[in-house]
């Protein structure tokens, strides 16, 4: 029974270590091995004749569009639609209250957005931290276009559009502003392509209008995309990683990420309504939302072997000579704030990844944003969280201490059948059992309280790593950043020493090599927290130094009826 509080403490030490390497494994960069991007075969028609069995096999389909399913040309007899002249891109500014932006007139591609409220990095507070970005590395850019069938000529995300402006800025008198851009070709088909934002909004409205005027009917198909290559954040802890990749949400499939890895082995195909794709990394997320009751064909792409694509295409549609037809859909780019993506779309909330133990992390968060609305610091937020926490648990920790009291007192006892049956386990574990017994002692009660509180541990560890609102966030002296290791490494000491001080408290284990074991834990762990999150490590200094104060009080009033039982 000694031997289980070992195991406990070193259980914990390998819980916390695997949680490192399975953010490595899972979420860790992907190798950027040259891949070559898949071209489906050509199928043949009835006549012999060879047709391209995807959009991305036909002529004048870039590599990167989707591999989707062939629109066949609606009438034998519809006239083929040239391609515009392609002309140089150029650059269309957009400024708003929250965000700076980049359009391309090559596709109306957004291919840069920073983040006026969030800086790159803490000691920089005027530079903004940049989320989509044209080039390696890091290169991040959302695409949109269409696709028909092969004689069609649909602009792609390559083809060139113009605008009126090459610089949309928010006055301060206006709620949104659009951006237009338009392409068109001497056959008389147009496509506008809007983008509408918004004061204080992450989200971007996103239209493609076609207006056939070529006389003839048009089948296409409307696409939706993201690109990116692998994540390279010189600022990242090589101690902590996080997941930079693919995710898609639908009613029935929830939540599923899409690692580089899966990407390049089996791309993605699958047809969900009322769901979303997404990038995400570490604190923001681009993501695709279309209509809740549109159909759509999400697929997963490698180009040029280290570039990734989650994208979306819709079903089929035909428009009628003379007719217009407009497809919606909006596009979130942005702080992975909990609050703002639960209102955005069903699901998108989940974007903040907080593992398997969500369900334990959400009320966490929910309970520590409540206290930080009242307090107005995060740091003192997490002290309050982890007195209420204690609080919970308390009768619990009673138990586990009174169970330890009880343990140390008869530290003597167990140290003499030590000495008397020397190496014969069995006889002195049934010697200690016996002891138990007659004691009314639980060996196992001081162990079982710390094991419930494992989860609670881990899911505040993610909700502190995780939560974009506590990113760079301030609490006292040199703790100027709660989501970083404690520079001066003042609170892993600190933790070192509780811990220290708090197996003094318990009983010694009868075996001198578990006793020395023991006694080099709390300056393991203190190395250990030194690459954690401040905000981490003042939890569970806080809850260390309340859980020393708990048991001194407890084992305090143990020796006391103890001592008055023995002049009784």
């Amino acid at each position: 029974m000694d031997n289980f509080r070992l195991i406990l403490l070193l259980s914990l030490g390998a819980v916390l270590f695997l949680i490192y390497q399975a953010w490595v494994q899972d979420y860790g960069r992907a190798p950027q091995a040259p891949v070559a991007a898949s071209t489906p075969p050509a199928s043949s028609d009835a006549d012999g004749s060879d047709t391209f069995s995807t959009a991305a096999d036909r002529p004048g389909v870039p590599a990167d569009a989707p591999s989707a399913p062939s629109v066949p040309s609606p009438a034998a007899d519809s006239p083929g639609v040239a391609g515009a002249v392609a002309d140089a891109a150029s650059i269309i500014e957009v400024e708003t209250d929250v965000v700076r932006a980049q359009i391309s007139s090559r596709g109306g591609t957004i291919q840069s957005l920073w983040l006026k409220d969030y800086p790159a990095v803490a000691d920089r507070p005027d530079d903004p931290l940049q989320l989509l970005k044209p080039a390696p590395p890091n290169m991040f850019i959302v695409q949109s276009g269409l696709l028909g069938a092969a004689d069609a000529g649909l602009p792609t995300h390559t083809a060139d559009f113009t605008a009126e402006n090459t610089e949309y800025r928010l006055a301060d008198d206006q709620d949104s502003l659009v951006v237009e851009l338009t392409w068109r070709n001497a056959l008389g088909l147009e496509v506008v392509k809007r983008y509408r934002f918004e004061r204080g909004n992450y989200v971007i409205h996103a239209e493609q209008e076609i207006i056939n005027g070529t006389g003839a009917p048009i089948a296409l198909r409307n696409y939706d995309q993201l690109q990116r290559t692998p994540l390279d954040d010189p600022n990242e802890s090589s101690f902590i990683h996080t997941y930079t990749g693919a995710v898609y949400y639908g009613p029935e499939v929830k939540y599923k990420k899409e690692t580089f890895k899966e990407i390049e082995k089996e791309p993605l195909d699958v047809t969900i309504t009322g769901g979303w794709i997404a990038m995400i990394q570490h604190y923001f997320v681009a993501a695709w939302i279309p209509g809740a009751d549109e159909p759509q064909t999400f697929y997963t792409k490698v180009v040029g072997g280290d570039r990734y694509i989650i994208g979306q295409y819709s079903d089929a549609t035909t428009i009628a000579p003379g007719a217009t037809h407009t497809f919606e859909t909006r596009l979130f780019a942005g702080p992975k704030l909990q609050e703002t993506l639960e209102e955005v779309a069903p699901g998108l909330e989940l974007a903040v990844d907080y593992g398997w133990l969500t369900i334990i992390a959400k009320p966490i968060f929910w309970l520590l944003n409540l206290i930080h609305s009242l307090v107005g610091n995060w740091g003192w937020a997490i002290i309050i969280l982890t007195i209420l926490i204690k609080a919970a648990f308390y009768k619990l920790s009673e138990a586990s201490y009174k169970s330890m009291a009880n343990m140390r007192k008869l530290a003597p006892r167990l140290k003499a059948l030590k000495d008397r049956y020397g190496d014969d386990k069995e006889r002195l574990n049934q010697a200690m059992m016996e002891m138990y017994k007659t004691e009314k002692i639980n060996p196992l009660g001081g162990c079982l309280p710390i094991l419930v509180q494992i989860p609670v541990f881990i899911a505040l560890y993610w909700v502190l790593l995780e939560s974009v609102e506590l990113r760079h966030a301030p609490f006292i002296l040199w703790l100027d950043n709660l989501t970083e290791p404690d520079p001066w490494f003042v609170l892993p000491l600190i933790m070192g020493v509780s811990m220290f001080i708090q197996q003094k408290l318990n009983p010694p284990p009868p075996d001198p090599m578990q006793e020395k074991i023991f006694m080099a834990l709390p300056f393991v762990f203190t190395v250990f927290f030194a690459f954690f999150p401040s905000g981490l490590v003042l939890y569970w200094t806080v809850n260390q130094l309340l859980s020393i104060a708990q048991q001194w009080y407890i084992t305090r009033q143990i020796e006391q009826a103890e001592a008055a039982k023995h002049k009784a």
